[in-house]
């Protein structure tokens, strides 16, 4: 008979009793082994119980990657509270609209706006003793925040709760005994998903508290590193720094490096596959619902460049604007949904997805070619119409990925008198100006998709998790235009 899966806060508690000195988290420079983890969290979930949480409260933390975070969500898990991590840079604004869409019990790591729900402070936790609590299972293992393809703030509950299996990594390759690397934010799916494998599987788990190149590749040398996840952003930030001098890091440790949230451009993709090898690297395609996904290998990539994969999970198909299924190589909107008979893999609160007849659609747009890989465009509301043709950001942005000098770049469609909107984009790089960056791009783009002006910064146009937020962008680049204009 199969023994039931125990919950999140009991496994953490047996591999401490397994392995009591085992390295648990390092982050900052400091290392927490198993037994400290255990206690620690012990401590911080009766501190929590003392403000009333309880089994399905919701426990909203605003912290920064760190070990307050990581004790604040095991504890959640301890008391059978569900934890919801938020950006520790999230505007008052979307903090108080996400806290109105499930009342959380208390908030960590800030105050509430609204100055309704009360703030925990984890020194509480040095107040209470550190003995095992009673089993809890949290109904709801996470809680995580989106803005999704509506624009407007929801909550993406996970359909499981906290009896979640330890070899919820062994599909991507985890194991135990692996040394994770998280260098993107918890507080997005990514990096928690990553940090509940890693965490589940017993791994040494090596937190960045926020991305820097120079020490990724530290810590990758320093820890040896065997397994990560990471976002094209980064992947492409790293690349100047380690041609730079790549006699100073051995990345040989790293056995599989996934990349997953947003298309990565080619060029990159190829650069690190030549780094790594093929075997190593690995793209998944879904969203943090869950309905479905794809991965491709760096091997399949070679032979199929561009492509996110097979679906490896769940369904997914391809329709135009009027619900008909798209042939091969025909592009359209991705729809997607759990295998029949499957358990719901999430629920919505707040706004939900576009459905038809129980498919979902993130508002990503692409195609299946004849061996049923998926290649992506780039997000519906992302693109925009030159003179009646389609024009997709994530192309023009690809492009410039190829230049050695362009650490990031976004590109957004802006209004014309003829032809309704044109290409505008902006460039974080070294030393180029506006007439190299559209003869390099002429060179690789049809002449509609071209940008019609160029701007520079030195600041990254992505967050850590590869996010921008494009339609402020937009936004911002218009209103100065305008300001600018004569009336």
């Amino acid at each position: 008979m199969t023994q039931p899966v125990p919950p999140i806060g009991t496994q953490v508690s047996a591999l401490a009793a397994q392995d009591p000195e085992a390295p648990a988290v390092t982050c900052a420079g400091v290392t927490v082994i198993r037994a400290e983890l255990d206690a620690t969290t012990n401590r911080l979930a009766r501190a929590f119980a003392s403000l009333g949480v309880g089994v399905g409260d919701y426990v909203t933390i605003v912290l920064p990657n760190s070990l307050d975070w990581v004790y604040a969500v095991l504890a959640c898990w301890k008391l059978g509270a569900v934890p919801q991590p938020l950006s520790a840079r999230l505007p008052d604004a979307e903090l108080a609209a996400l806290l109105e869409l499930r009342r959380p019990a208390v908030l960590v790591g800030r105050a509430d706006p609204t100055g309704i729900t009360p703030e925990a402070v984890i020194g509480l936790a040095a107040d209470f003793p550190d003995d095992p609590l009673p089993e809890a299972v949290s109904p709801v293992w996470k809680a995580m925040a989106s803005g999704g393809s509506t624009g407007r703030p929801k909550l993406i509950e996970a359909g499981n709760d906290a009896r979640v299996p330890a070899a919820i990594g062994s599909p991507l390759g985890a194991q135990d005994g692996d040394v994770t690397l998280i260098s993107v934010p918890m507080s997005h799916n990514t990096g928690f998903t990553t940090f509940a494998v890693g965490l589940l599987q017993g791994h040494h788990l090596v937190v960045m508290p926020r991305f820097d190149p120079h020490e990724f590749l530290r810590l990758v040398t320093e820890h040896r590193v065997t397994f990560l996840t990471t976002v094209p952003t980064i992947m492409q930030r790293l690349l100047p720094v380690y041609r730079a001098d790549p006699g100073a890091y051995d990345l040989s440790s790293i056995r599989r490096f996934w990349h997953l949230a947003s298309p990565c451009p080619p060029a990159v993709k190829q650069a690190w596959i030549e780094l790594l090898g093929p075997d190593a690297v690995w793209e998944l395609y879904g969203g943090t619902e869950l309905q479905a996904l794809t991965f491709i290998s760096g091997e399949q990539w070679l032979t199929h460049p561009g492509s996110v994969g097979t679906v490896v999970a769940g369904e997914m198909k391809v329709l135009d604007d009027d619900g008909n299924e798209c042939p091969p190589g025909v592009p359209g909107e991705i729809y997607m949904r759990p295998a029949p008979g499957s358990r719901p893999t999430y629920r919505y609160v707040g706004s939900t997805a576009k459905s038809r007849d129980g498919w979902d659609s993130l508002g990503d747009l692409g195609y299946f070619d004849e061996d049923g890989f998926l290649y992506l465009n780039d997000r519906r509301v992302d693109m925009f119409t030159v003179g009646g043709r389609n024009v997709y950001p994530a192309e023009i942005e690809s492009a410039l990925a190829e230049h050695p000098e362009v650490l990031s770049a976004l590109a957004v469609g802006v209004p014309h008198d003829d032809l309704g909107q044109v290409p505008h984009v902006i460039v974080q790089a070294h030393g180029l100006d506006e007439p190299s960056v559209l003869a390099f791009l002429a060179e690789r783009l049809a002449p509609h998709k071209l940008p019609r002006s160029v701007e520079f910064t030195d600041r990254p146009l992505r967050d850590d998790a590869g996010k921008a937020r494009r339609s402020a962008v937009r936004d911002e680049v218009i209103s100065r235009w305008r300001a600018r204009s004569p009336r």
